[in-house]
């Protein structure tokens, strides 16, 4: 059995690494924007939940052509972090003004980081059950100097996050505490995967040191 990482995210492949797990990556291309915009009135977890579901599906024709008998895992990240008016669920800001406008915002409180799970279940090439989830996490920002955050910005990473931080990166300096599970601030929380995986009949021990059909190094943030 395989287990394919729905999400070119080096963090979370870096978890499931660090973890025994030696997935095969297989990136969604989801439209996240036209995701959302069909939900009716979502709340921030079902926005999350599912922008991971879309990613898991998206890629389970491919997936089932190659792995008949796989589990598939796709997971999204926004931060719930208050506005200027009202609270708001950002992704990545895209932007150096809009990074540097929302950790102008963060700095010195908190946020919730809110990362959406799904797991389908593949068995002789069809989905045979899914299961999916969500797992919040607060995050408490320090505060770094105008100098300090204009030298994060220029690196170019806060734009290509969920919520313009991270935890294991340039950003982890300007991160006072997390109250909740370290590993969804880095994308994929491996008790929730393993419940979800339980969900769906298999037992993550299974996975433990899967050998890898191929290695996506190169692989950019999702």
């Amino acid at each position: 059995m395989r287990l394919v990482l729905a999400s070119a995210s080096p963090a979370r492949l870096s978890v499931l690494r660090s973890a025994g797990v030696e997935p095969v990556v297989r990136v969604s291309g989801v439209d996240e924007h036209a995701v959302t915009a069909s939900l009716p009135e979502p709340s921030p977890a079902e926005v999350v939940t599912a922008l991971a579901r879309a990613k898991a599906s998206a890629v389970v024709d491919q997936v089932a052509a190659e792995f008949p008998d796989a589990v598939i895992v796709g997971c999204d990240s926004m931060l719930w972090t208050p506005g200027e008016h009202a609270d708001e669920l950002v992704g990545k800001p895209e932007t150096p003004e809009l990074a540097a406008e929302r950790w102008g915002r963060m700095a010195g409180g908190t946020g919730s980081l809110l990362t959406g799970h799904a797991v389908l279940r593949l068995r002789d090439g069809t989905t045979v059950a899914e299961h999916s989830d969500h797992l919040a996490t607060t995050v408490r920002f320090g505060r770094p100097s105008r100098a300090e955050l204009d030298s994060y910005i220029a690196t170019g990473e806060p734009m290509k996050v969920a919520g313009g931080f991270t935890l294991d990166g340039f950003g982890g300096w300007f991160i006072t505490g997390v109250d909740g599970d370290p590993a969804s601030v880095l994308g994929i929380s491996l008790s929730l995967t393993r419940s979800l995986l339980a969900e769906v009949g298999v037992s993550v021990v299974a996975l433990w040191n899967a050998p890898s059909a191929e290695r996506d190094e190169a692989a950019v943030p999702e």
